[in-house]
This record gives structure tokens, C-alpha cells and sequence, in this order.
């Protein structure tokens, strides 16, 4: 989906050519892994995260065109919505210190975009789902004018025959509501994260990425809120399921927005053989370009937003490789909890590892994939509440978890990646102290909304003051 396109209607003939280039592509993507073609060099790492641009009482300010003039930074672009932003960083290797460099960058970046959003009367915020989003925010009209936008929002709206769509989130309150193309998904601010790894591993990889995922959400949830509604710890998780859901589709294992159907049994082919197989394409777009340079199968694959979605991409050189995308975490609340998130996101992945050559696709905790899903939702929705299961017949509390047994084996694997031992203690401390402390930035929401009678303005008004300190979630007050 990050590609520019220069259409945004298309015809039948498109869709038909399309796939025809989408198969030549899966197919060739099956022969480079089988032969070795793609790159297998030294693990790297990348971090995207997305802000909001707020204006008076922190509401939703649609200004990212003008901000996006002002900021002239690469690294900075826009999102489907007007008041959204995202920040990329430059890929580092997982060593020595670079996640400290990664951390540099980002809090730099950072600091321009809200000197940036200052000169235009805004602040810019870190933060899952603003508490103060209306759903008059989402209408079309606030939507960042570009084809790729404009077709995407098109073509949903054609699955879904031109209706109106219900979403509906049962939580601590419920919300339903009905909304019309693909808007709601600017609601849903992210931290997304990358690593690079070598092709014989990739699905090894993959199948923790999901294992891991349900841990993360629960020490990581911010996002309480939606339209007045206390609803999920992560309520980003079904909102964004549910924002481009089409028709006929009930099932959150078959929305386009997914935690998958089931572990990797051979390669990583196999998700780009179930895209092609199960998705229907909702951007025909067709280059003129080999096959090698796989356009139609990576915008396909970016029309399928699984949580955990693995990417193909090329480094400077022009040499392909294979990227892990890790989706669930929300932005901030500030620039350090989503640095320690990413540290601990990549610890988790290599502490799980194993022995990647004694049974490379076994997973490396012996529970079901369907146990594995019911995981991420359970922390979706409970946080540190959330009973996981987790290798045991009975289910174990998260906070216990992640304190005895997760965030030892992430930290023991940093170590053995020879990370600098301060940025582990830093960054690692600070998961720790926030699991401990039972203060994510969903837990720290809801208190402080409560403290001010329900006010959500103020209590983002106060969560804005409390970023701009720096300082991690577990030790603002209320």
C-alpha cells in the first residue's frame, strides 16, 4: 500500500491482468526461496509509528497537508487522515547500539514534528485512539486527497455494494454505529515494527511473531476509548478489524484485517499463497515491470493488513528480502514506551527462537494456534487483566507471565545479540516497571478520566502534558 498509484478507477480487464501478474509473482517468490535467491545478511530492524495533529481541547486537527509542507523530512508522510502523521526511522542492526541510534533518531524526528505542528497552531500526539475523535471527524471530506486513498475508499465501498457498514464493539460499555468507506481506520494510530530475517527462517519467525503478540498487547494497550466509550484496553484491535470488513464477511478470521488462520507449516510463501487464494484484489494497479520487481504481489499484500504481516522488499542494491511487520502495539504514550515496546518486541522474537535448526517450524510453546488467537483478543481486550494461555493446562495471569518468564528470556536475548547492557536496562526497565506498576497508558486513561467526572478533553489535555514531559507512561500521575 505504500507505493504511489496513478488510478483510482479501474475495469474488469485490470483485475483479470492483475492476477494473472499477482500468480506469475507468487510463483516466482516460491522459486527465489527455494533456490536462495533472497537475502540472508545480518538481522536489521525498522520502526514506523503514526501521530495525530490536535488542535483547541486536543480535538483532531485536519492540517497534515500544510504540516507536511512545513516539515520537508522524507521521514515524515502522510495517512489516510488529514490529522494523521507517520514517522519512519532508518534501519538499524540489531547490536551494539542500535536501538539507541534507532531511539536518537525517532525522539529527534519527533521533536521537529511538534516544533512543526507548533508554527501551525497544533500540537502533534502520540497516542492509540484520541480520546476526543468524533465520528464527524471521519468523514470523507477529512481524508489526505491521494489516489491511492481515493481508490482504496472506491474500491472498499464497491465490495460493500455502496451500504452503509455496521461496526460494533461490546466492551466494558458497547458501541455500535454505522459508517460508510474506509475513514475509521484513521482512528486507529499505530506503532509498527520490522525485522529482517534470513529466508530459511522466515516462517519460524512468523509463527512467534503471532505467539508473542498477545503478551505485547497486554503490557501495552492505549487505546480505552472510542467516541465517549470505555470499550477494550486495545480497542484499535476491533475497530480496525471491523473498519474494512466487507460483505459476507463475519468471521474475524476472514477479514481483511487479521490475525491469520493458522501457524506456517513449511515457508513463508504460504501467506502470499493464501492472499492470492482467499482475498479478492481491491487495487488492480498493474505495472510494466518483470515480475521480479513483484509490484502486484507486495500491493496486494498491502491490501491484507494481518497483525503480523510479512513483507517483501529490496535493500539499496536491488537485492530482495523478507521483513517481519509487527502491527498490534499502539503509538506512545511517549517516545521511550514505544522504544521500550520495540526492545522488548525483539528480544521476545530472538529469546523464543531456539534452536532455529532442530525443528525450525515447531512452536516454541506448546499451545494451539486457536489458543494462540484467543491470547491476543483476551489482552486486546483485559490488558494486564488477561488470562493467557501459555504451554500449561491452566491459563496464567499476563502480568505474571511477562514478569517471570518473558521479559528474563528478552533480556537474556539482547544480551546474547550483544545490545549495549544501559539500553537494556533502559529500555527493558521500563516494561518491567510498567507491568509492575499495572500502569499501561490504557490503565493510565481510564483513571485519570475517571478523576476528571468522564471529561475525556481534559484527561487528553492532562495525557498531552504528561508526553511532552518524556517521561514513561508508569510515572505520570493523576
Amino acid at each position: 500500500m505504500g507505493e504511489a498509484i496513478a488510478e483510482s478507477r479501474f475495469h474488469e480487464r485490470d483485475f483479470v491482468e492483475f492476477f494473472r501478474r499477482l500468480r506469475m509473482e507468487t510463483d516466482l517468490l516460491h522459486r527465489w526461496l527455494e533456490e536462495g535467491v533472497l537475502a540472508s545478511g545480518e538481522t536489521t530492524i525498522g520502526l514506523e509509528i503514526e501521530g495525530w495533529l490536535v488542535g483547541k481541547g486536543c480535538a483532531p486537527l485536519p492540517v497534515n497537508e500544510q504540516f507536511l509542507a512545513l516539515v520537508k523530512n522524507p521521514l515524515v508522510v502522510e495517512e489516510l487522515g488529514k490529522c494523521n502523521i507517520e514517522l519512519n526511522v532508518s534501519p538499524q542492526k540489531l547490536s551494539g547500539s542500535g536501538l539507541r541510534v534507532m531511539q536518537e533518531e525517532l525522539g529527534g524526528i519527533w521533536q521537529e514534528c511538534k516544533k512543526t505542528a507548533g508554527l501551525l497552531g497544533a500540537e502533534a500526539l502520540l497516542i492509540g485512539i484520541l480520546p476526543t475523535l468524533q465520528l464527524h471527524d471521519l468523514r470523507k471530506e477529512n481524508m489526505t486527497p491521494t489516489q491511492r486513498y481515493a481508490a482504496l475508499d472506491d474500491q472498499i465501498g464497491r465490495m460493500r455494494r455502496r451500504q452503509p457498514h455496521l461496526i460494533e464493539i461490546t466492551g466494558e460499555e458497547d458501541l455500535r454505529f454505522m459508517h460508510e468507506g474506509v475513514m475509521v481506520e484513521a482512528a486507529t494510530t499505530s506503532l509498527q515494527l520490522h525485522l529482517q530475517v534470513s529466508p530459511a527462517q522466515a516462517a519460524h519467525f512468523y509463527n512467534i511473531a503471532l505467539l508473542v503478540s498477545a503478551p505485547l498487547v497486554a503490557a501495552s494497550g492505549n487505546s480505552p476509548f472510542l467516541f465517549g466509550h470505555s470499550l477494550w484496553d486495545e480497542t484499535r484491535i476491533p475497530l480496525f478489524e471491523q473498519a474494512l470488513a466487507v460483505d459476507g464477511v463475519s468471521a474475524p478470521e476472514d477479514y481483511r484485517v487479521t490475525f491469520g488462520t493458522g501457524f506456517l507449516t513449511d515457508s513463508i510463501a504460504e501467506c502470499f499463497q493464501e492472499n492470492m487464494q482467499k482475498y479478492a484484489i481491491v487495487l488492480p494497479v498493474v505495472w510494466s515491470d518483470g515480475p521480479e520487481r513483484m509490484h502486484h504481489l507486495r500491493l496486494h499484500n498491502g491490501t491484507v493488513w494481518r497483525w503480523n504481516r510479512p513483507l517483501i522488499g529490496f535493500d539499496a542494491e536491488g537485492c530482495p528480502h523478507v521483513r517481519i511487520e509487527h502491527r498490534v502495539m499502539s503509538a506512545g504514550p511517549t517516545i521511550l514506551d514505544s522504544m521500550a515496546n520495540a526492545a522488548f518486541f525483539f528480544g521476545l522474537m530472538y529469546g523464543l527462537a531456539g534452536d532455529l535448526f532442530t525443528d525450525p517450524l515447531l512452536p516454541p510453546v506448546p499451545i494451539s494456534f486457536a489458543q494462540t488467537r484467543a491470547n491476543f483478543y483476551a489482552a486486546a481486550q483485559h490488558g494486564l487483566r488477561a488470562l493467557l494461555m501459555w504451554g500449561k493446562k491452566t491459563p496464567v495471569n499476563a502480568r505474571e507471565l511477562l514478569l517471570k518468564e518473558l521479559l528474563p528470556l528478552a533480556r537474556e536475548a539482547l544480551v546474547a545479540r550483544e545490545i549495549d547492557n544501559a539500553d537494556i536496562d533502559l529500555l527493558l526497565g521500563i516494561v518491567e516497571d510498567r507491568v509492575r506498576s499495572g500502569r499501561t497508558g490504557a490503565v493510565w486513561q481510564r483513571a485519570c478520566a475517571a478523576h476528571c467526572d468522564g471529561d475525556l478533553r481534559m484527561m487528553t489535555q492532562l495525557y498531552c502534558s504528561f508526553q511532552k514531559s518524556g517521561a514513561p507512561v508508569h510515572e505520570w500521575g493523576i
